[in-house]
C-alpha cells in the first residue's frame, strides 16, 4: 500500500487518531507491538496559527513515530491551508484531515463530522489543502450524518478527484457517535467501487485478531485502523498481525506483562511531561482500560484511578503484579467504550 510515494508494506495496521490518547508514551507501546503507521492527537488550526504552544506540542515527531501524519481539523477553509502549511514544517510523513470526529465541541462547530453536513465546503478544504503542500494529503470521515444521510461512497469519490490520497473510514454516522455496531458494508462498498483507486482504510468495532480478519475479509479494504480497541492494549497490533500471518491467537498475556508496559508508558510520560503529577493524570483513561476482567479487582482499580503521586502508583502497579503474578488477561467480552 502507497500514500502518495511512501510505501507502507503489504496491509499495514494504523493506530487511529485520538484526542488525549495518541500522545508520545501510548504511540510508543503501540509501535513497539506493531502498529505500521501512526497519528499524533488532533490539532486544531486555528490554535495552530495562533501559535498556541499546547497545539504545537502535539506535532512534535520523534524517530519511533515514522511513519507519522500529524491530522488537522478546523471549519475555516483558509485556517486549515494555513494550518496544514506550518503542519508541514514539522516534517510528518503526510498530513491526515479530521472530517469524523463526532464530538459535540468539534462537529457542534462544523467541523470534524460536521462537515458532513456540508459536503462541497468538505471537498473544498481538502482541496485547497492538497494544493497547498508538498506532502500527501489523507483523510479520516464517517459513513455520513445519521441513518438517512450516509453519502459516503460518493464523498469518497468526490474526495480522491480534489487529490486526497488515502481515505480511513469509521463504519458509523456520526449521529451514533460510538454506539451500536460500526456497519462495514458501506466500507466494503467504497473499496469496491471501480472508480477508487487510494487505499481505502476500514476503521470500527476492531475488538481483536479474529474481528479484525473477519471485518477485512468482508470489506476487502486496503488496511485496518484501530482506534479504542488499543487503549488498554496496545499489543493487539501484534496479536491481529500473527492471526493474519499465522491464523494462530496469541496467548493473553499475564498480569505481569501487563504492569511491566504500563510502567513502561509511564517511563516515556514522563520524559515527556514536565511534571511528573501530570504525566500520572494523563495515565488515568488507560489505568481504566489496562486490566479488564480481572477477579476482586474493583479496589485496586479506584485506587489507580485516584492515585496523582507517580510513587503511589508505582506501588499500587507492584502490589498488583504481586497479587496476580501469572494471572492471564482476558479481553472476552471488553467493550470498545
Amino acid at each position: 500500500m502507497k500514500i502518495g510515494n511512501l510505501d507502507l508494506g503489504i496491509f499495514p495496521l494504523f493506530l487511529a487518531p485520538m484526542e488525549d490518547v495518541t500522545y508520545k508514551s501510548f504511540r510508543f507501546l503501540c509501535k513497539k507491538y506493531g502498529a505500521d503507521v501512526m497519528y499524533t492527537e488532533f490539532v486544531a488550526s486555528e490554535a495552530l496559527i495562533r501559535d498556541v504552544a499546547r497545539t504545537k506540542r502535539k506535532m512534535t515527531i520523534f524517530e519511533f513515530d515514522r511513519p507519522l501524519a500529524i491530522q488537522l481539523y478546523g471549519s475555516n477553509i483558509e485556517s486549515m491551508v494555513q494550518a496544514a502549511k506550518v503542519a508541514e514544517l514539522a516534517q510528518p510523513d503526510f498530513i491526515d484531515l479530521n472530517f469524523g470526529c463526532p464530538m459535540k465541541k468539534i462537529a457542534g462547530k462544523g467541523a470534524g463530522a460536521g462537515l458532513l453536513r456540508d459536503i462541497p465546503k468538505m471537498i473544498k478544504m481538502a482541496e485547497e489543502v492538497v494544493k497547498a503542500v508538498q506532502l500527501p494529503v489523507t483523510a479520516k470521515t464517517r459513513l455520513g450524518w445519521d441513518h438517512d444521510d450516509q453519502p459516503i461512497v460518493d464523498v469518497a469519490e468526490r474526495l480522491q478527484d480534489v487529490g486526497i490520497q488515502a481515505l480511513a473510514i469509521h463504519g458509523r454516522t456520526r449521529s451514533q457517535l460510538y454506539s451500536g455496531e460500526a456497519d462495514w458494508s458501506l466500507i466494503a462498498e467504497v473499496k469496491n467501487n471501480q472508480r477508487m483507486k487510494i487505499p481505502i482504510i476500514g476503521n470500527g468495532d476492531i475488538s481483536g485478531p479474529e474481528k479484525a480478519k473477519a471485518l477485512l475479509d468482508q470489506s476487502g479494504v486496503d488496511g485496518l485502523m484501530i482506534g479504542r480497541g488499543s487503549i488498554g492494549r496496545p499489543w493487539i497490533f501484534r496479536e491481529v498481525r500473527h492471526f493474519l500471518n499465522t491464523g494462530e491467537i496469541l496467548p493473553p498475556p499475564t498480569v505481569s506483562f501487563v504492569v511491566e508496559n504500563v510502567k513502561e508508558q509511564l517511563n516515556q510520560s514522563l520524559t515527556w511531561k514536565d511534571d511528573p503529577r501530570r504525566a500520572v493524570l494523563e495515565m488515568r483513561r488507560h489505568f481504566a482500560r489496562y486490566f479488564p476482567n480481572l477477579k476482586d479487582f474493583k479496589e485496586l482499580r479506584i485506587q489507580l484511578l485516584r492515585a496523582d503521586e507517580l510513587e503511589e502508583v508505582i506501588q499500587i502497579l507492584d502490589h498488583i503484579a504481586e497479587i496476580y503474578a501469572d494471572t492471564t488477561v482476558d479481553y472476552t467480552n471488553v467493550g470498545l467504550k
